[in-house]
């Protein structure tokens, strides 16, 4: 069998001049630049690259042999999740940081799930995306405190709790559908973005009104533009 390509996760250095890579994937180039400043300030880390989409992610990483990748839950075309399965199963001891503005009680654990090690919102502070950077480099996890029992909980003992939300019964994909539609998304644009056929976007639209016991698609619409107006607001 083949083996994977060996990827370098070096500790926190204590020696400034050898600075830990730091790769950034994100669709907002603004928010790409501010975390590069960020990060460049810092005597021990350093980007070496950026990406607003997942195949540009993946080819930027396999040039600039990163030591972390930072990534965002919503890009172009393929989501964060998709990335993160990407870089596990390409390289699997890269850890994964994901920066994101989504609600971690919903995204943090198919994160961790997908391989990431550990979870930031963007409203956090900047001391606090640092802090996990370097727990993640240091071989640890990170997660905020209300997170980490019931992540643990469910991933280390196995233990069965009752789902925070309905939408915990979406698949990764499913849930990718039900936040485009949520931002007003036709299904022609959401098969685009996505790289799938309408009928297989109708596909994931009806699933998700079952799971979620809707009675029709345009409930299902309206219930995401609901969710994703709440969102917006957190």
């Amino acid at each position: 069998m083949p083996t994977k390509p060996a990827t370098k996760v070096n500790a926190v250095s204590d020696d400034p001049s050898k600075k830990n890579q730091i790769f950034i994937v994100d669709d907002h180039a603004m928010f790409r630049d501010g975390l590069r400043q960020l990060i460049d300030r810092e005597v021990d880390l350093a980007v070496c690259g950026d990406a607003a989409e997942v195949t540009e992610a993946l080819e930027g990483i396999s040039k600039s042999g990163p030591d972390l990748v930072i990534v965002d839950i919503s890009l172009s075309g393929k989501s964060g999740i998709d990335l993160i399965k990407a870089i596990k199963d390409k390289y699997e001891d890269l850890p994964v940081l994901v920066v994101s503005m989504h609600e971690e009680t919903l995204y943090a654990e198919r994160a961790l799930r997908a391989g990431a090690m550990g979870y930031v919102m963007k409203q956090e502070p900047a001391k606090v995306v640092k802090m996990a950077i370097r727990k993640l480099l240091g071989g640890g996890m990170h997660l905020s405190e209300r997170m980490a029992s019931s992540v643990i909980s469910k991933f280390v003992r196995g233990t069965e709790e009752i789902p925070p939300s309905p939408l915990e019964k979406l698949s990764d994909r499913e849930l990718e559908v039900f936040r485009m539609l949520g931002l007003g998304m036709a299904v022609r644009q959401i098969a685009e973005e996505m790289s799938v056929t309408i009928p297989t976007v109708n596909s994931f639209r009806n699933r998700i009104k079952e799971k979620l016991q809707l009675n029709s698609s345009t409930e299902v619409m309206l219930h995401a533009i609901h969710w994703s107006r709440g969102e917006a607001a957190k």
